[in-house]
């Protein structure tokens, strides 16, 4: 045991670049966080409608999707560091742009680059943990810790968003800007330099980013809009958004260097992961966007107050490093995955009959078993979608995963605001009632589909690799055995 034991132990130095990292990933949840809370005083001081309230959300979603791909592609060609370093630096620059945005469009422009330095930030920095770390259980209690961070920074973010938001909701935006230098510091000093890969006259498909990037676009705008246009203009925009995917699907297919090689597709539980964890992203976003609106314009309730409301989501943060390796071990990945993700249908489930004058306690059993199942679900969903790939297409692999979260998060945000618009017959209390009942019938369907999908997985046999919790001495590695 022992042995085991100090293999499965974290050094000094595997902690120190774990902890930049984390900061990473904590600043990219802190920033979406915040940003959830502030949106209704956004709209009031610039004077938005709901369909661009979402933009601004939409815009960085759609940035950090549309080029996580490239994204993870250029970390595993130019330096993982190297990728990591510089788009960190444009994250901090334009996220103290859209503090200054004085206009709907400019802060739409800022979200949308501070999410494309996110797709080449993010990706980077899972592929040098995920790289740096032996496949195993010193990996997998990196990546546990590492989703917990993130977890956290959204939860934290909602509090600080709402503290800010009081004060100027520009706040939201210059925040970033501390805590990624910091960091930006940090990871000059403590992350080794990468060195040079080889790229053997291999060059980023560019092509296939701005078609994959095009597709997405494209479809989550037709979904936005498809309250608002004709069925003419919704179908052909959905189609140009369905032949920007054929496109990037032929260009892959004759591509001497592509974006993303197509046989990667072949490992039956990454496909798994990755549409798991799209329409669990859908779900998760598209639900805390309703409730943000349906606490806030309905109920009246101030930003901090509903940032308090919600930081019982939070409690991921704490689970996923403790508890889901203990599951993890107990009964694999595959089936914390599908017990995480009908947890979040409960929560939604029992969300559906909101009423105008709903208490606290009324509402926090959803709210705690949402937390409760993102942690079963978004770190298992990373191991596996990372799990058995090559160190050279890390990158890739982490992008293909993030790039589903995020154009789920899209189309989850897209969703629920064209059902939510349509639902809506007017501004009465009642009419806003009616909408937001409307619009949640959509994260319940969409982690329905989820957990269908994550339950071919349940017949496979897992791997035998034990997962050690996050803990003094690491002292759990003795006392589950790996029963998968």
């Amino acid at each position: 045991m022992s042995r085991q034991k100090s293999a499965d132990a974290l050094g000094t130095r595997e902690w120190g670049v774990l902890l930049v990292l984390c900061g990473a990933i904590f600043l990219e949840g802190i920033d979406v966080g915040m940003l959830n809370v502030a949106l209704p005083s956004i709209r009031a001081d610039l004077g938005l409608s709901t369909g661009s309230l979402q933009w601004i959300m939409s815009a960085y979603v759609l940035g950090y999707g549309g080029f996580m791909l490239v994204g993870g592609r250029a970390a595993d060609l130019f330096g993982r560091r190297q990728m990591f370093v510089f788009w960190l630096l444009v994250f901090l620059l334009f996220s103290g742009l859209g503090g200054f945005a004085s206009e709907g469009w400019l802060l739409i422009l800022a979200r949308f680059v501070t999410g494309v330095a996110a797709a080449f930030m993010t990706p980077a920095g899972l592929s040098i943990i995920t790289t740096s770390f032996a496949e195993g259980p010193q990996r997998n209690k990196a990546l546990l810790v590492y989703s917990g961070t993130a977890a956290g920074g959204f939860s934290i973010g909602l509090v600080v968003g709402g503290l800010l938001t009081a004060v100027d909701w520009r706040w939201v935006f210059f925040a970033p800007v501390v805590l990624s230098a910091l960091i930006l510091l940090a990871a000059l000093a403590i992350v080794p330099k990468s060195p040079r890969p080889d790229r053997g006259g291999r060059s980023v498909d560019l092509a296939g980013g701005v078609s994959i990037t095009a597709a997405i676009v494209l479809t989550v705008l037709g979904v936005e809009r498809a309250t608002h246009a004709g069925l003419a203009w919704t179908l052909g925009t959905l189609g140009a958004g369905l032949a920007g995917l054929v496109a990037f699907i032929v260009i892959e297919r004759r591509s001497a260097s592509p974006l993303v090689r197509l046989g990667i597709f072949r490992g039956g539980a990454l496909v798994r992961a990755n549409l798991a964890g799209l329409l669990f992203a859908a779900a998760f976003f598209g639900f805390q966007f309703l409730v943000v609106l349906y606490l806030q314009e309905l109920r009246g309730w101030s930003t901090l107050r509903s940032s308090f409301a919600m930081i019982v989501i939070g409690v991921d943060a704490i689970l996923s490093p403790v508890l889901t390796p203990r599951l993890v071990n107990r009964f694999g990945n595959a089936r914390v995955i599908f017990g995480g993700l009908l947890l979040a249908a409960l929560a939604y489930a029992l969300f559906l009959p909101v009423g105008a004058d709903w208490t606290y306690l009324a509402m926090f059993p959803s709210l705690i078993i949402l937390g409760t199942a993102f942690s079963l679900a978004y770190g298992p969903l990373t191991i596996v979608a990372t799990e058995g790939v090559k160190d050279e297409e890390q990158g890739l692999a982490g992008g293909l995963l993030y790039t589903s979260f995020q154009f789920g998060a899209a189309i989850g945000l897209a969703t629920v605001t064209a059902v939510n618009v349509s639902a809506t017959s007017s501004a009465s209390p009642a009419a806003l009632l009616d909408g937001y009942r409307a619009a949640l019938w959509v994260p319940l369907v969409a982690v329905l589909l989820a957990a269908l999908i994550s339950a071919f997985g349940l017949r496979t046999r897992p791997a035998t690799t034990p997962v050690t919790p996050y803990g003094p001495a690491d002292r759990a590695t003795d006392e589950l055995p790996a029963s998968r």
